[in-house]
């Protein structure tokens, strides 16, 4: 199986309608850039209400979800072995071993879901161990599979039935002495003696083998028709045909079916080579998530392990970035944020403007590199610049997000005040969320000063919603503070049209912090800063200054 290539275009943690759309949109100029490469959006956080709009506006399906880019059983080799029928007898299994240069096979039914493992050791232990007479039919060896092995030649009977009672033996006496040990329902191994093979087939036995090509006269072939009997005649000598039979019996009598491990394509490579060491196996099966059988790795498939590929938009601080991202080989950043905290091991491409949204930033790239913008694209980059501006009130907006988006919004043939307004309404549509998805949905944490907090945001143009969404997030902090420890937490209740937040904080730092910042009176657990709406800009720079002191 081959690996995956796929490079991975992500926002940030608990994304925004940035974030989302600037992920999809990167990732489209990418593809169409590098066709020879695949590049696929993605996320790791639930999208808002705001970036669910955007996306059902012009017809684009969210990103896959991604919740952690450690390296997975999906990153490295998988070598694929045909999985077969447990009814395949042990000389098959042995030849197409050889084959395959394989040292197990999969046992799989008719859907490919595993039914068990046979190795090389376990043929072999079926060859050296010893065992009665009675274990090819204790094992319901096919009959199909005794003439396959003895390359016999059926000469009359239904192979199609099963060897399930009786003994296998060779008649080497007289018929006389054949009583004492030959029983009705046993196979039988003997040479062209026509007295001890009528007297077999009387006495019931279910299969005469005749060694050294030996035929039957037709007395014994219609007494054996009318007995039921199956004749076999095999070119090989009495004593290769008794050594052979044992290998006819099916290998899902010998294979490992209890307890059988097997990973699937999302498990970690860190826990399956941790499982894997503390057993003797060599090779494990992978399955699919309907448990269907994909291939077989080993302690080998790690040596050449690729790291997954990313490229990060919207951030560039390690506490916002997806799960496992220091495993990860990031291979670009575009951000318009502040640098953060990320490390890579080999230089980046990192492309980092003072701009009120990375969609502008995206939006040039497509200029620059002389690639056309589609409808639904315009539309997705214009969205997330009105998002991130508040419709061009953000002091984070620049002259330049503000061209970029008037003309977005002409190739994606939307009005901006309408439209925006739409977009907005359809954010501060709380009513059905969860408190955990409202506080969420817009939250990024910070450290400095030996100070660990986070700011989530909550943007509306009305004030009613606004005081709705504050009595409703103030037990569910409480609560939230108590559980993470965080010396303080604040959710920014922003309103568009005044231009103005009103900061309600829970956690033991708070009030210090924020009274030294805003220097403004408290009610309660609130505070009022008039001309307040942009986190990156305003709040964040004012709250790392106070902490650093």
């Amino acid at each position: 199986m081959e690996k995956k290539n796929e490079i991975l275009v992500i926002g940030h943690r608990n994304p925004d309608t940035d974030s989302i759309c600037s992920a999809i949109s990167y990732a489209y100029l990418k593809n169409t850039l590098n066709p020879a490469q695949t590049y696929v959006a993605k996320r790791c956080g639930d999208v808002s209400k705001e970036t669910a709009f955007v996306l059902e506006h012009f017809g684009v399906e969210e990103p896959a979800f991604v919740k952690d880019v450690h390296t997975q059983v999906s990153d490295i080799e998988i070598k694929y072995t045909p999985g077969v029928d447990g009814n395949i007898s042990i000389r098959k299994a042995y030849s197409m071993m050889k084959e395959l240069n394989a040292v197990t096979l999969p046992i799989t039914n008719e859907d490919q879901r595993l039914s068990g493992l046979i190795t090389i050791g376990d043929i072999a232990a079926s060859d050296m161990d010893v065992y009665d007479n009675r274990i090819v039919s204790k094992a319901s060896t096919s009959y199909r599979n005794i003439v396959e092995t003895l390359e016999g030649t059926v000469l009359c009977g239904d192979i199609n039935r099963t060897f399930t009672e009786g003994k296998v033996t060779i008649a080497a006496n007289s018929p006389e002495l054949m009583k004492e040990y030959i029983s009705e329902g046993d196979l039988v191994i003997m040479g062209n003696r026509f007295e001890s093979q009528f007297f077999a087939i009387e006495v019931g036995v279910s299969c005469l083998v005749l060694c050294t090509h030996n035929t039957v006269n037709e007395t014994i072939l219609d007494r054996a028709k009318e007995k039921g009997t199956i004749i076999i005649s095999s070119p090989y000598d009495s004593y290769t045909v008794a050594r052979l039979i044992n290998q006819s019996m099916p290998i899902q009598y010998f294979m490992t079916k209890d307890n059988l491990l097997h990973f699937h394509l999302d498990d970690y490579t860190d826990d399956v080579k941790e499982v894997m060491a503390k057993t003797r196996h060599r090779y494990f099966p992978v399955v699919d998530d309907d448990n269907r059988y994909i291939g077989l790795i080993s302690k080998r498939s790690f040596l050449d392990t690729e790291k997954k590929q990313v490229i990060l938009v919207d951030h560039n601080e390690k506490s916002q970035a997806v799960e496992g991202i220091e495993c990860a080989d990031i291979l670009e950043i575009v951000d318009h944020h502040r640098l953060g905290s990320l490390e890579t091991i080999n230089p980046v491409f990192f492309r980092n403007q003072p701009l009120g949204c990375t969609a502008t930033i995206i939006a040039q790239m497509y200029e620059e590199n002389g690639v056309e913008i589609p409808k639904h694209i315009a539309g997705l980059l214009c969205s997330a610049i009105l998002s991130d501006t508040l419709m061009f009130r953000s002091p984070t907006c620049t002259p330049l997000d503000e061209q970029v988006a008037r003309k977005l919004a002409q190739q994606a043939d939307i009005d901006i005040q309408s439209y925006a307004e739409a977009m907005f309404s359809a954010a501060s549509d709380l009513a059905s969320r969860t408190d955990e998805e409202i506080f969420y949905q817009d939250y990024k944490e910070f450290s400095a000063g030996g100070v660990e907090f986070g700011v989530g945001q909550i943007t509306s143009m009305n004030s009613a919603d606004l005081q709705t969404v504050k009595e409703r997030m103030e037990p569910f902090m409480e609560e939230l503070v108590a559980k993470n420890g965080k010396d303080m937490i604040i959710l920014m209740l922003t309103h568009i049209i005044d231009e103005s937040s009103i900061l309600l904080f829970k956690g033991p730092k708070a009030k210090e912090l924020l009274g030294e910042a805003y220097h403004a009176e408290f009610d309660g657990d609130t505070i009022f800063v008039p001309g307040m709406v942009s986190r990156k800009k305003q709040l964040i720079p004012d709250l790392l200054a106070v902490t650093r002191q």
